[in-house]
């Protein structure tokens, strides 16, 4: 297998850092960190520089919140200039492991996201009577650092990009706990394995493609599923046959052992594709898609406050319509038309009414 060398001095030039800090301010223009960066932008990338060629280069601590829908998870904000860090990182060595992703690998990935995900899986439906839908229990905070490490190694053989990935990977934060025993191991096994990457991470992102980027080959090439799709952990299998996605379910567990992950006990199931499957926030039939109930329930929580919080005064009309266009842009990909009459009928905004 090829390996890439020569790969830090591309990482560590002006133009790609430069690059990189326009990358990474997208959105974020008119933040603090992000503008007291760019005052003095030439000199905050020459020091970043600096310290990435001498080595003494730390990332910073992240910041943590939680997101609770759909369901509760922590999210870290790194630093604005380890992102421009990242980005940098990623500018070089994305391409490399690209070019090894399967065409059905549908996360953080130029070209592909959750839509073209879905009408893939919609795709698959038509040309097949069964699907097998799973996903990995717990998946970021379970990450195994020293199976990360091998698997960016089979690839990248320069010495000084690997110290790089290595000290964002060493320097990821405390995750959820996660004990797992796994074939071999001794009581203090899973204590002493170093897990976890950080959720919201341009890195973390792009290396849990590389994470389970062999587990992709193994469904797609040794077990010979020609219609597979992966979006981060979740993942589908498609065929004529029940018993055979029943069979790929056993490897699959298998050799997710293989990387320290499980796969939800309780999640795998074989249906036929004619029930609709729930995916990426939709409802997915052959012939049609829907929006998830808990997501309909979910706006219709919000427009109810953002309705109170009009009247009153604490929020302004733009921020409402900016939202509301957000969700609508997603209800748009399904069948909705109905739908988002109904929802959209039953508010009305006025100042000092609710």
């Amino acid at each position: 297998m090829k390996t890439y060398k020569h790969l830090f001095e591309n990482i560590v030039a002006f133009d790609n850092l430069l690059l990189a800090a326009k990358k990474a301010q997208k959105g974020k223009r008119f933040k603090t960190g992000t503008a007291r960066f760019n005052i003095n932008l030439e000199r905050e990338i020459l020091q970043i520089r600096r310290e990435l060629i001498d080595g003494t280069y730390i990332p910073g601590a992240y910041t943590e919140f939680f997101i609770y829908e759909p369901k509760k998870r922590m999210i870290s904000a790194a630093p604005y200039r380890d992102r421009v860090v990242h980005h940098a990182l990623c500018n070089v060595i994305e391409p490399i492991f690209d070019r090894r992703f399967i065409f059905d690998l549908y996360s953080n990935r130029k070209g592909k996201g959750t839509h073209r995900a879905v009408l893939r899986y919609q795709n698959f439906a038509r040309k097949n009577k069964y699907v097998l839908k799973c996903d990995i229990r717990k998946f970021f905070p379970s990450i195994d650092h020293e199976i990360l490490k091998e698997e960016i190694r089979r690839k990248i053989a320069d010495t000084d990009a690997l110290r790089l990935i290595d000290t964002i990977i060493d320097h990821s934060n405390e995750q959820e706990t996660v004990i797992e025993y796994y074939p071999g191991d001794d009581l203090f096994t899973p204590h002493q394995r170093k897990r976890g990457l950080p959720m919201g991470n341009l890195t973390s992102q792009f290396f849990a493609n590389i994470y389970l980027n062999r587990f992709d080959h193994f469904i797609k090439e040794s077990l010979r599923c020609g219609s597979y799709l992966r979006y981060v952990d979740d993942w589908c299998c498609f065929d004529d046959s029940k018993d055979y996605l029943w069979e790929i379910m056993a490897e699959a567990v298998r050799f997710m052992e293989s990387f320290r992950l499980r796969i939800h006990d309780e999640k795998p199931v074989v249906f036929p594709v004619t029930e609709g499957l729930a995916f990426l926030g939709h409802r997915v039939f052959p012939g049609y898609r829907l929006l998830k109930k808990d997501n309909i329930h979910r706006f219709r929580r919000k427009m109810k406050g953002w309705q109170r919080d009009y009247s009153s005064g604490r929020m302004e009309w733009e921020d409402i319509r900016n939202r509301v266009q957000s969700w609508n842009a997603h209800a748009l990909f399904s069948d909705t038309y109905r739908l988002r009459q109904k929802l959209f009928s039953e508010f009305a905004f006025s100042r000092g009414t609710a």
